[in-house]
């Protein structure tokens, strides 16, 4: 099971700033155990989509050359006060995560 995300949405004017946190390994696959010598399995976030109220405002595509738990943030203009966001991210392993927040 995924670790949970953290989400922050706020309002300035009429522009939603979104801000993740999605807590993940990150692995490339090309990193080496250190008490073992083999190398660690790749493990890494291949997909994140963002919706605002149902309506998809962001799909990225992502690779192993991201760092650990990594951080996103989006502006999307035209939501209001009180609109549901919700982020889901695939992973290459086929994990998956979603975590909603309320924009405040």
């Amino acid at each position: 099971m995924a670790e949970p995300m953290r989400i922050r949405a706020t309002m300035a004017g009429d522009v939603a700033d979104v801000k993740v946190l999605m807590n993940h390994p990150m692995e490339t696959g090309q990193r080496k155990d250190a008490k073992t010598g083999q190398l660690v399995p790749a493990h890494y976030i291949t997909q994140v989509t963002a919706t605002i109220n149902g309506k998809n405002v962001l799909t990225a595509g992502l690779s192993g050359g991201v760092s650990k738990n990594p951080y996103l943030g989006f502006k999307v203009k035209g939501p209001k006060a009180g609109d549901k966001v919700v982020v889901s991210w695939v992973d290459n392993t086929g994990d998956k995560n979603t975590a909603e927040a309320t924009i405040g």
